[in-house]
């Protein structure tokens, strides 16, 4: 590193970035929509980090949220047919990052923290909130999976601040 860099650094940007001019315009107005960071887990346990979903209300709510149909918790909820979703809070970026590939994660993704068990899957001991879903159907949606889930069970206790993905990073 090199003092006089801007922040100590050598470099202001990250130098293996696509260039700005290379980058999908979907994928940056994405990035330009904030989105609540939540991890979704079913029995196994498997788990993936989801911030493209949502929640619609009706009679029964239901859960959508685009995945990765090659990972492994979509053959997971496709085999056993539920999965849970939890909303993150401030203090769940590594774990975040641990469920999303984007940080090591030695021993398994369910090796560190404690876990509640449930018959949806395994959900973080210190969520106050998560869903039970049961699969209700799944479908190619762009480059990943639309799945919907119906809410078979809604759990909220406390409320603590969402972690939010905007542009890139939490906020």
């Amino acid at each position: 590193m090199t003092p006089d860099a801007p922040g100590g650094r050598i470099h202001s940007s990250d130098p293996f970035a696509t260039p700005e001019q290379d980058r999908s315009p979907v994928r940056r107005l994405r990035g330009r929509l904030a989105a609540s960071v939540t991890l979704w887990t079913a029995p196994g346990p498997y788990g993936l980090t989801v911030s493209s979903m949502l929640v619609a209300d009706g009679d029964p709510g239901r859960v959508l949220g685009l995945i990765d149909e090659e990972s492994e918790l979509w053959a997971a909820v496709e085999s056993t047919g539920r999965f849970a979703v939890a909303p993150l809070g401030q203090g769940d970026r590594q774990l975040a990052d641990r469920f999303a590939g984007l940080m090591p994660a030695p021993g398994g993704l369910f090796a560190t923290g404690s876990w509640s068990p449930t018959e949806y899957g395994p959900v973080p001991a210190h969520v106050g909130a998560w869903a039970g879903c049961r699969l209700a159907s799944s479908r190619d949606c762009g480059w990943a999976l639309l799945v919907e889930g119906v809410l078979e069970t809604v759990t909220l206790d406390g409320a603590e601040e969402p972690l939010i993905h905007y542009r890139g990073r939490y906020r």
